[in-house]
């Protein structure tokens, strides 16, 4: 019989999903659950998938419902979710010192989202050792910092979960009651922190590690220059906006001294990115304030990172577009590069399937759910976009609601494409061109 062979697509949506099984079976266990709790099939598959594609969305409080060992299961399907199931099978692989294949080759560079398989076991070697350094960095940090409150082996386990559920981008926290992260509202180190974490698994492995040869090669890929330019100028414009919007907000800002302001807004201006955090009440803020979060989860992070979204290139992609054709250029040119035909096809395919699939999932969810439009397509967004903020909806999801999220977090961690890949595989080119039309355009 002839055995079937996967395309790389293929196999990272179907090793997605039999990782995020995996994890359903675990989280049903009696040994994850508190005593007195109950975890239906629906919650514990939402949870799964929420964790295995590093979003943070719950349906159940992490630090009051689950166990050690359903907070360790969360964890490890955080870590997995976030660095990519393909990058820690590499990692056994290499401490197995078994030979790294072509077909491995071309899984990782599906994976990690690159243009060619060169280079990239080194670059898996490299995500490996700087996730293991900013994690336990920061994790110590944590730890130094909670152990002034409780004890020292509960400072260690709440430092080394928050460290990796932050740096994968994965929002979930233990302090419990789904407060997050907002009585640290005032606390510089948990913070800095929290912002650094969020912002290096952002940027992606790819930019930290340029920005790690800095010193010896004296120079920046254009990719990293598009995601450290377009994610600051995404930082600082959120920062404005949230300050000036919610400063006189009763329920977020207005309390709050003006240190505290200004660590809130430029907090809530990175976690959309796909952090999943907040130190400020989501739920309370304006509705102008809300929209422009959803904008920013839209955008999202860099490729090859832990976040989701159609990535800053692809927006910076579209502003360059957009500033060309005004000026009446053929060519996108950025930092004095020309971008090929085939990323600007690329993007804005991206960008529009993106806009579909929210329209669509939207509009699907605002006849099943009893919530406003805002929330619904902020909960929507949050989901496809990895981030994991929520204005309060995800509890109240019906079944069929919850089905949906889950679906819609599991699209947007592999990305729409490589969904659309793996159930069409992709065809060679066409052996002839039509003739060329003319429509009116604007």
């Amino acid at each position: 019989m002839k055995r079937r062979k996967f395309s790389p697509p293929q196999v990272l949506v179907l090793g997605f999903t039999l990782i995020i099984a995996i994890g359903t079976f675990l989280l049903m266990l009696p040994v994850s659950i508190r005593p007195n709790g109950r975890l239906a099939f629906i919650d514990a598959l939402f949870t799964a998938t929420s964790a295995t594609c590093v979003t943070g969305l719950a349906v159940k409080d992490t630090g009051t419902f689950f166990t050690t060992f359903g907070q360790i299961v969360i964890l490890v399907l955080v870590q997995i979710g976030g660095l990519g199931f393909m990058t820690m099978a590499t990692l056994f692989s290499l401490v197995l010192k078994r030979r790294i294949s072509l077909k491995d080759r071309l899984l990782l560079q599906q994976a990690m989202n690159q243009n060619t398989i060169e280079g990239i076991v080194g670059l898996i070697q490299k995500v490996l050792l700087y996730s293991v350094i900013i994690e336990g960095f920061s994790a110590l940090v944590f730890t130094l910092r909670w152990s002034a409150e409780m004890p020292l082996g509960k400072a260690a386990y709440y430092g080394v979960f928050h460290s990796i559920s932050l740096f994968n981008n994965a929002g979930f926290d233990l302090l419990g009651n789904f407060q997050s992260l907002t009585q640290h509202v005032s606390d510089p180190v948990i913070n800095i922190m929290s912002m650094l974490l969020i912002i290096t698994g952002g940027i992606g492995f790819i930019v930290i590690s340029d920005l790690a040869d800095y010193r010896k090669n004296r120079r920046l890929s254009l990719h990293s220059k598009v995601v450290l330019t377009m994610s600051g100028a995404l930082i600082v414009i959120g920062t404005i906006v949230i300050f000036v919007f919610e400063f006189s907000n009763a329920k977020t800002l207005g309390p709050l001294s003006w240190s505290a302001k200004i660590w809130s807004s430029v907090f809530q201006s990175i976690t959309p990115r796909s952090g999943g955090v907040a130190t400020l009440d989501i739920a309370s803020m304006r509705h102008a304030t809300l929209f422009f979060i959803i904008i920013l989860m839209f955008i999202g992070a860099a490729p090859g990172s832990t976040g989701g979204g159609i990535k800053v290139t692809t927006f910076a992609i579209l502003i360059g577009s957009m500033f060309s054709m005004i000026r009446g250029r053929d060519d996108i040119v950025i930092f004095r590069y020309r971008i090929v035909q085939e990323r600007i096809v690329k993007a804005l395919t991206i960008t529009m399937l993106t806009l579909f699939l929210l329209i669509l999932i939207a509009m699907v969810l605002s006849t099943t759910e009893s919530a406003d439009f805002l929330s619904i397509l902020f909960e929507t967004t949050s989901a496809f976009s990895t981030v994991g903020l929520s204005m309060g909806l995800t509890t109240k999801l019906t079944v069929f609601g919850k089905i949906v999220i889950c679906l819609t977090m599991f699209i947007g961690r592999l990305g729409p494409l490589t969904l659309a890949y793996a159930l069409g595989p992709k065809k060679g080119r066409e052996l002839y061109r039509h003739p060329e039309g003319q429509m009116i355009i604007g």
